[in-house]
């Protein structure tokens, strides 16, 4: 039992008011584990303090004396914040005892037998509790006995306490201790011995206990994904405590997220960071054949196809122990083509591979990227199976070939790998999207959006959702959201100026407060060339006139892009030039000669 716990029924060999080596005063025993006794007493060479002394369950058990020896030279030397302390090792009636620091709170066995913690609790507690892990680990050491009686919870802190079983990392010979489910099987043991990844599976199962949630909860998914990596067979579970550390941080950030709706943007270290805005046509100005062709007024889907998708996700960042990592930073060029032909000048490796497979994709070529993957995962061998990066550059060529279902599948492995990573739920929001599960796309691009406002990719994928649901509103708000700083503040600025004026795919027409809204906002931004502030000024325009024809004049409030007041007459002439102004952007007679015949269409009837 933990410190903290009620006594179990044996008081263990000391007694009330008993004093130890001259010092410690016993109080009570007050829990009873594999190899000892634990008594509250007080240090009278310090005022009284509360000490905690651990002694033998049985003092003639070699095996246990040992353990205990071992026990007190190993945390006499530890100092961690989430380590309990020992402080000293005394003698008393032939019988060692462990003074440590008194840790007053419930173990996290009570916790869970009070109802559990919540996801971002349970978190922060295994951010703790891997910092501890880690630093054991990094001094030669393997915990070997975690769960939840064994953590110490005060306050906002957690303390490892009880390390009976600890060891040397690849002592194959001493007696295996542990508590089984948190104890990785037989067979893994036999096969590997303990190592750091039996600890993160007991985190692993611990984290399971300890929360009550579902997949809808926020950030439910990615933490019940968390577990699942953390606890399946050896090959695939984390493979040290960093790489499961970042995952949590990651999803513990989701979470928090989504409960207060704050960014907290954070580097990845495993995903390059992408400027590709996937949009295929809202952040843009209507093209010249929107009146050429039709109409400007309805607003397109918007949803990028999945070949630039396939191109635009982010990337995952060389792998630092590949050999030609170094070289591969150095590599640049303005296209494909010419990438190729230096990739090729380069010994192969699995990130040469890689990168060849992506530039392939960007020029169109699947068979080619196909065959690069190929050889990439003859470069992993076994470890193809288990490694995400193929996964992800699988699911990169499925989307480009359009097998969309599939690649949510590699995707979705992705993901169960690198459940703290937005890109993987930005790749799963556009599958979801394209295969018209609004909701599921939703899900995943709020969770990518609300942690960072820099995936602006995500916000566009919102604004569509929004769009289709007739929430013209919402939509605009989701991109007045993106930053400043951000390179597509401009496209999301542009993209409210169409969604504010233009049909919703449904059918629903702007209000007259839409159109103003568009028309002042159009007004002080500033593009990058007058021919797309003149198409975005006609398709306000048109709208304003629509509205105007069916409500009258005054119907749509003045600004300087529609007139004061706004009438028919005002708009026809204002149309009438926006028209000639394109004609003058055309490309071709028959272009020009339509927006002529727009211009001449719309113009006052004069009796003269």
């Amino acid at each position: 039992m933990g410190f903290g716990e009620e006594p179990p029924g044996s008081v263990g060999g000391l007694g009330p008011g008993e004093l130890v080596a001259g010092q410690y005063e016993v109080s009570t025993c007050f829990a009873r584990g594999a190899f000892g006794y634990v008594y509250l007493a007080r240090d009278r060479n310090l005022d009284g303090k509360q000490v905690v002394l651990k002694g033998l369950t049985r003092p003639h058990d070699t095996a246990a004396i040992k353990l205990a020896e071992h026990e007190s030279r190993v945390l006499t030397a530890l100092e961690h914040p989430n380590i309990v302390r020992i402080f000293n090792v005394v003698s008393h009636d032939r019988q060692r005892y462990l003074v440590m620091d008194h840790v007053d709170g419930p173990s996290l066995r009570t916790v869970r037998e009070a109802g559990g913690l919540p996801i971002a609790d349970a978190l922060a507690c295994a951010v703790q509790i891997l910092g501890a892990l880690d630093y054991l680990h990094r001094q030669g050491l393997l915990y070997c006995d975690m769960k939840p009686d064994n953590v110490i919870r005060t306050g906002d802190t957690v303390k490892l306490i009880d390390f009976g079983a600890i060891r040397r990392a690849g002592d194959r010979e001493s007696m295996v201790l542990g508590t089984p489910p948190y104890l990785v099987g037989h067979t893994e043991i036999r096969e590997h011995g303990l190592t750091e990844r039996a600890d993160i599976h007991g985190v692993g199962v611990m984290l399971d206990e300890l929360v009550e949630c579902g997949a809808d909860d926020p950030g439910g998914e990615s933490f019940r994904r968390l577990v699942a990596r953390a606890t399946t067979d050896y090959d695939r579970r984390f493979a040290d405590v960093p790489e499961m550390l970042r995952q949590v941080r990651g999803v513990l950030r989701e979470v928090r997220c989504l409960a207060d709706g704050r960014p907290r943007p954070v580097r990845s270290e495993v995903f390059a960071e992408s400027a590709v805005l996937l949009d295929e046509s809202l952040s843009l100005a209507p093209p010249l054949t929107a009146w050429t062709l039709g109409g400007s007024a309805a607003l397109p889907d918007g949803r990028p196809s999945p070949a630039a998708v396939a191109t635009g996700l982010p990337v995952p960042v060389p792998d630092p122990a590949d050999p030609r990592t170094p070289l591969l930073r150095t590599v640049r060029a303005p296209d494909p083509a010419r990438l190729l032909t230096k990739l090729a000048a380069l010994p192969g490796s699995v990130e040469v591979d890689f990168h060849q497979a992506r530039a392939h994709l960007e020029a169109g070529d699947g068979h080619a990227a196909a065959h690069r993957l190929a050889s990439a995962e003859r470069h992993l061998g076994w470890r193809a199976h288990h490694d995400w990066r193929a996964a992800w550059h699988r699911g990169l060529l499925a989307l480009a070939e359009h097998r969309v279902s599939e690649a949510v599948d590699l995707f979705d492995d992705v993901y169960r790998s690198k459940a703290g990573e937005l890109a993987p739920k930005l790749a799963l929001g556009f599958c979801a999207e394209h295969l018209e599960r609004p909701a599921t796309a939703a899900r995943f691009y709020q969770a990518v959006w609300v942690c960072d406002r820099l995936y602006v990719s995500a916000a566009f994928g919102l604004a569509r959702i929004r769009l289709r649901a007739g929430e013209r509103a919402a939509a605009v708000a989701i991109l007045d959201e993106v930053p400043d700083i951000s390179l597509h503040r401009h496209a999301a600025a542009v993209a409210a100026v169409r969604i504010l004026a233009g049909h919703l795919p449904g059918g629903g027409y702007p209000s007259a407060e839409d159109i103003a809204a568009a028309a002042e906002r159009l007004q002080v931004l500033t593009l990058d060339s007058e021919e797309t502030w003149q198409r975005l000024a006609a398709a306000v325009q048109e709208s304003a006139f629509t509205h105007v024809l069916d409500h009258g004049d005054g119907a749509v409030p003045p600004g300087p892009l529609l007139g004061d007041p706004v009438s028919e007459r005002g708009l026809r002439d204002r149309l009438e030039e926006s028209y000639r102004v394109l004609a003058r952007q055309a490309r071709t007679a028959d272009e020009h000669d339509v927006l002529i015949d727009r211009a001449n269409a719309v113009r006052v009837r004069s009796l003269w």
